[in-house]
């Protein structure tokens, strides 16, 4: 695994420097304005806290949070479109939302001091990550709604980078541009690097050979496995970056290229919690919650992610606390003849053998009474149809579900280039029981 140069501390932030109890101070100062801001104007927020009996000024330290109500995605769906958020619409920047394709969309707005936190938190995740000022970035976070893109976008400028905004999608064409415009960093979601590195090998390009040296990747979990797969095919840093929404967007949290050891949550603006998601209940690990702490036109207090995760000491930057790898989300967990099962545990299995490649899904269906789980995953080239060593590999995945997670599981290894393939977020699981 490389592991890229530390920053100077002239690179770093004023408050990326400053001792943990000097942190916390700030955190309560405005984690007390944001309950103020919220309970003031709005609705939603003064109901819940009149209803669980509690009230801003019952904040007196940090842990005085564990007291007030969570908030969900469903409470945002219930004031769609605007009715979270705490100013004038007329004093809303700028407008995101979710695809709501599993429901009614998430609406989250922002100032034009929402906008300059948005892109410094941004600028400072890419530094983090080893981007420098005057680096080329190529950006294939979709645009629009969707806050992946503008995200990126704008903290790359902030940073005094030079930015070629393509997009998602045209794949052939992103490599063309790759190849042709040297860029130095790239900001993508893991999954499409993947679909990347397909069509770099299609053109019969070096990827090794390109000018890419650190990959910023986000917007899915991912593996240390395929990490290493991004970073032996591509020979750049790949470093994770965490965001989400209804909390920011993009720029949560990020890695340390120095260190890679889990993402260093940015706590002047963001404060995390971890709790048992089925109790509520503070948990060592467990489901991420945010609170904003700087946020104006939506303010957002104990937000439940659905993201599972730990919390950790800060390393490469020690007052800020890192969170591990996303592992999984709750709302994507499998519950399969009574085991939980996380399609980034089949993954870790899947770039284990040899003769595979990362593409794979998840295909549940209900021939009968019970739930049958079936793996679909594209061979590497070489490895052909109707071989001894397919089939093996096969079984390979098929023994090592069974002895690592404890379930039974078929496994379908298919053509290389025949599972779908994805511009954004992958479609890992693909559920049939219904239909």
């Amino acid at each position: 695994m490389r592991l890229g140069a530390a920053p100077r501390p002239a690179e770093l932030d004023p408050i990326e420097r400053v001792s943990r109890d000097e942190l916390m101070a700030l955190q309560l100062e405005r984690l007390q304005w944001t309950l103020h801001h919220a309970y003031q104007n709005v609705p939603k927020y003064r109901q819940k806290f009149d209803e669980h009996g509690v009230h801003p000024a019952d904040c007196k330290e940090l842990g005085d949070l564990a007291k007030f109500p969570f908030t969900t995605k469903q409470d945002l769906r219930d004031s769609y479109p605007f009715g979270m958020f705490a100013v004038p619409r007329e004093r809303v920047a700028r407008v995101h939302a979710s695809s709501g394709t599993t429901g009614q969309p998430t609406v989250v707005g922002y100032t034009k001091n929402d906008l300059d936190v948005w892109a410094d938190v941004m600028a400072r995740s890419i530094r983090a990550a080893g981007g420098r000022p005057g680096d080329i970035v190529h950006i294939s976070y979709g645009y629009g709604l969707f806050t992946g893109g503008l995200g990126a976008h704008y903290g790359a400028e902030r940073l005094g980078c030079t930015v070629i905004p393509v997009s998602g999608g045209m794949t052939p064409r992103q490599v063309r541009l790759i190849a042709d415009f040297r860029p130095d960093v790239i900001m993508v979601t893991p999954s499409y690097m993947l679909a990347l590195l397909d069509e770099f090998d299609r053109q019969g390009l070096d990827a090794r050979a390109s000018s890419l040296r650190i990959g910023v990747f986000g917007a899915e979990p991912w593996t240390e496995e395929m990490r290493a797969e991004i970073e032996d095919r591509f020979d750049l840093d790949a470093v994770d970056i965490y965001g989400l929404s209804e909390v920011m967007g993009p720029g949560v949290a990020n890695e340390c290229v120095e260190s890679k050891d889990g993402l260093h949550i940015w706590e002047d603006h963001f404060y995390p919690e971890t709790v048992d998601p089925f109790t509520g209940a503070p948990a060592e690990t467990g489901e991420l919650v945010f609170t904003s702490l700087t946020k104006e036109a939506l303010p957002i207090i104990r937000y439940r992610t659905r993201d599972l995760t730990r919390l950790l000491p800060g390393t490469a930057r020690p007052a800020f606390r890192r969170m591990e790898k996303v592992t999984g989300r709750t709302d994507d967990m499998i519950i399969l003849r009574g085991v939980n099962v996380f399609p980034t545990q089949i993954e870790e299995i899947v770039l284990r053998v040899p003769g595979l490649s990362p593409h794979f899904q998840v295909h549940l269906t209900r021939p009968g009474r019970l739930d049958v789980m079936t793996v679909k995953v594209e061979a590497r080239r070489g490895l052909e149809a109707g071989t001894e060593a397919r089939a093996e590999a096969g079984q390979a995945v098929r023994r090592a579900v069974k002895d690592t997670i404890g379930v039974q599981v078929e496994v379908e290894v298919v053509d290389p280039e025949t599972l779908e393939r994805s511009v954004g977020k992958l479609r890992r699981l693909v559920d049939k029981r219904d239909t």
